[in-house]
């Protein structure tokens, strides 16, 4: 059985070849039943929540994650998110790999938004705002720079410290990088702006929304939790990575939906439509496209066969 740490797991799972592990999986498709979702109760703090993500494809590869978030870890400087994944054959059902859940979470969290970018973001994208400094900042820009030429990355969060660890981090050729404590100015400019935080609140303000500019909200992964505020999506063209994910956790469609602002007929498309060429994408220069993700148990399954193939083969 294969055992893969956090770092062998990111060394499996380079961004071109992750991208277009989700573009496959998304267009062939897999057996996904709904994903097992539950508060856990952690006594003076915030609720956690266990995930519980199965997947397969008949004859070839099962798979499940089991995922944790909690988000009083912020403050023990320790990550939110912990979890493990479990490949096993889909003839046998031998356990195959167990993969480290954390990184294989953000690695193909980010390569959906870069694929998601690779059909809505405007071709020339070349300013990326980072807003959030957690684990899955620092794997946002890696993807998104690798789907477009990106040149200049601002980060803005809560804490300015952490926003400047991450920009600390960040090593691509060609790519400025800077933190900003203005977050309305950082936006204006921003052709990219991917959103990777914890908020119960908007942060993203349509009215600071340029025309082309491509909006990826990855966090507000409860139905309680968002990072854009109403006009963002008013003025959006929206898509998902699931439609059943998204309208019923995320937030920042969640909410606007049941105040009557968007229908689920204003979701264009999903990550499936797109890569089978059902929608196009991006149509107009100037359109203002919206990406929400909430993740899916498919992604997570290509993530864990790329993984466990390339090993094999090293």
């Amino acid at each position: 059985m294969l055992v893969l740490n956090e770092a062998e797991t990111r060394a499996a799972l380079p961004w071109g070849d992750l991208i277009e592990a989700l573009r496959t999986m998304f267009r062939d498709g897999c057996e996904m039943p709904v994903r097992h979702h539950h508060d856990v109760a952690v006594p003076g703090e915030d609720a956690a929540t266990l995930l519980l993500m199965p997947a397969w494809q008949p004859g070839n590869y099962i798979g499940v994650k089991m995922v944790s978030v909690f988000p009083g870890n912020t403050g023990r400087d320790l990550p939110a998110i912990h979890g493990s994944y479990l490949l096993s054959s889909g003839k046998t059902g031998q356990l195959l790999a167990i993969i480290d859940g954390a990184e294989l979470t953000a690695r193909r969290t980010a390569a959906a938004s870069a694929l998601a970018a690779d059909y809505l973001a405007a071709r020339d994208a070349r300013r990326m705002l980072m807003v959030g400094a957690g684990r899955l900042s620092l794997n946002l820009i890696e993807a998104h720079a690798s789907v477009r030429p990106i040149s200049e990355v601002t980060i803005w969060a809560r804490d300015a410290r952490k926003a400047e660890a991450t920009a600390a981090q960040v090593e691509l050729r060609g790519i400025t990088v800077s933190v900003s404590a203005d977050l309305e100015a950082a936006a204006r400019q921003a052709d990219i702006i991917s959103c990777a935080t914890l908020s119960s609140e908007p942060l993203i303000r349509g009215a600071w929304l340029k025309d082309g500019a491509h909006l990826d909200l990855v966090g507000a992964f409860k139905p309680s939790m968002r990072e854009s505020d109403d006009r963002a999506v008013e003025r959006a063209t929206l898509f998902v990575d699931t439609r059943d994910g998204a309208l019923s956790e995320g937030g920042d469609l969640v909410q606007p939906l049941r105040a009557g602002i968007i229908t689920a007929g204003s979701v264009m498309a999903d990550l499936t439509e797109l890569t089978r060429g059902r929608h196009r994408g991006r149509i107009e220069d100037g359109e203002i496209t919206l990406f929400k993700s909430v993740g899916a148990a498919l992604e997570d399954l290509a993530g864990a066969i790329l993984a466990f193939e390339r090993s094999l083969q090293i």
